[in-house]
């Protein structure tokens, strides 16, 4: 059998989910090598700590307590994140089986972006965070695809999925909403009758208010009032919504640089191909003008809607996070892009959708591009931990001193070493989101037990500018001592502008 056969072949289940294994694993590979302890990692490793409660997230607590058999998370690292890439794989099996019937290859690829999003790999460098909120997309993804006869268990069992995944990462509802969409978008293409489709519409949004009511519930209950807190009504929340989500297109533009720009550019002109062949259906539907004027409307809504859910809600939050972990509905925007395109290029050839492997293999190679900078960030950790639990212990009245305060200063320039990375792949540094010299948590790895992280950096910058000599003064910082108490200065590092060798 040629290559060109075995493509184009018609393909099991068991032979799918194989297929989704290794895209799978291969993708997660990069984090598993480097084994970095991203951020959060650190004290939760250090302390076996939960904290998810608080966060509205009862159920990611309720996993690390059922894995570890124990009442709270040690570090079992990389085994949830293996458990949630072989339950992904299970669930991009069901969708592909959901959306196509009788899959080939090419279909495969159609569902692939859910976990090949470039933006998801901040969710997957979290050693702790990381897996359960890749069984949020799983769990999703089942709500999206559960089929039953009785209206009770359609009703009933999606709700509780879409709760299991709020209470494992709130985001994660960005791609239900998202995979809503498509399901809309579906119902046109496969010329879905008027009554028919509006009765979808309806049951995907008693799911979602049944699910808030289960979610609010349970999880919700235990969730900090400081995680609440939405946009004043009296300070302008329009125009602190249009900043936010200024910032995200920021974010997000930095992914379209160099050959990237290039391949999701026909990506994009393919899906606006498709687009049109799902505009042509509309119009040959066999309803009356105001039912195709209202679906039309419908799927010409479906792109702002799906612009809107990559951010999501937390545009609306006065703690407004910018991290790429929350730009999960990213995901189901390269679907959608990869629907409409797949159904463009299988009009024109058979053979032709198997070019959407260009764009997962840019994907696929960011992966990889990025887990080499988490390896070359946990060497500067690691030495730079070295190099200051060491200057702390060869010091008497540093390592006996009652406390020491280390001030956190942020800057873009800490890691020399993915220069060169960063200035050709600048989402990469987004991704990273590592732009400090150490944290205290890191600390007691070696022994050092006394220093602690400084709010807001006051005592440090007092003592800095009013000429106290320095007990240590290395490359990377100060450290003075006051009595009982030292303070870390860090410096500010110097930005390196070109590499020559």
């Amino acid at each position: 059998m040629s290559i060109s056969d075995w493509l184009d072949k018609e393909r099991g289940g068991r032979q799918v989910w194989l297929l989704f294994v290794l895209a799978t694993l291969l993708y997660v590979l990069p984090f598993i090598l480097a084994d970095f302890p991203y951020i959060d990692d650190n004290w939760r490793g250090l302390a076996a700590g939960m904290g998810w409660s608080q966060e509205g997230r009862l159920f990611a607590q309720w996993f690390y307590n059922l894995l570890s058999f124990s009442d709270a998370a040690p570090n079992i690292f990389p085994l949830p994140l293996l458990i949630a890439t072989l339950a992904m794989s299970a669930a991009l099996t069901r969708l592909t089986f959901h959306y196509f019937p009788v899959p080939t290859v090419a279909h495969c690829l159609v569902v692939l972006p859910l976990w090949y999003n470039p933006f998801f790999l901040q969710n997957l460098s979290y050693q702790y965070d990381g897996p359960t909120m890749a069984l949020s997309v799983v769990a999703v993804i089942y709500a999206i695809t559960f089929q039953s006869p009785s209206r009770v268990q359609r009703l009933i069992v999606p709700a509780v999925l879409i709760a299991l995944a709020i209470g494992l990462y709130q985001a994660s509802i960005n791609v239900f909403l998202g995979l809503c969409c498509l399901e809309l978008l579906r119902g046109v293409t496969e010329r879905l009758s008027w009554p028919a489709w509006c009765r979808l519409l309806g049951w995907k949004v008693a799911q979602v208010l049944l699910a808030g009511l289960i979610y609010g519930a349970t999880a919700f209950a235990y969730m900090s009032q400081n995680r609440t807190a939405i946009l004043k009504g009296a300070a302008a929340p329009l125009l602190q919504v249009e900043i936010n989500a200024g910032r995200v297109l920021e974010k997000i533009v930095l992914l379209f640089h160099g050959g990237f720009t290039w391949v999701f550019a026909a990506l994009l002109l393919c899906a606006i191909a498709g687009g049109v062949c799902v505009g042509q259906g509309v119009l040959a539907r066999q309803d009356t003008g105001l039912h195709k004027a209202l679906i039309g409307l419908t799927c010409l809504m479906m792109l702002p809607v799906l612009m809107l859910l990559v951010p999501g809600a937390s545009l609306f939050f006065r703690d407004f996070n910018e991290g790429a972990r929350t730009l999960m509905g990213f995901g189901v925007v390269l679907v959608v892009l990869f629907y409409l395109s797949h159904r463009a290029l299988a009009s024109w050839h058979g053979k032709l959708p198997l070019l959407l492997l260009i764009p997962l293999l840019a994907m696929l190679s960011l992966s990889f591009a990025y887990g080499r900078v988490l390896t070359l960030q946990k060497t500067f950790a690691t030495n730079a931990l070295y190099a200051l639990s060491a200057d702390i212990a060869s010091r008497p009245a540093l390592r006996d001193a009652k406390r020491i305060y280390l001030s956190v200063s942020y800057s873009d320039h800490w890691l020399v070493a993915a220069a060169g990375s960063f200035k050709q792949m600048p989402v990469l540094h987004y991704l990273l989101n590592t732009d400090f010299y150490m944290l205290a948590e890191n600390l007691p790895k070696t022994g050092i037990t006394n220093v602690v992280r400084e709010k807001e950096r006051r005592n440090a910058t007092r003592v800095g500018y009013q000429g106290y000599p320095p007990l240590v003064d290395s490359q990377f910082y100060r450290i003075y001592l006051l009595g009982d108490y030292g303070f870390i200065v860090m410096k500010e590092p110097v930005p390196v502008k070109t590499l020559q060798w």
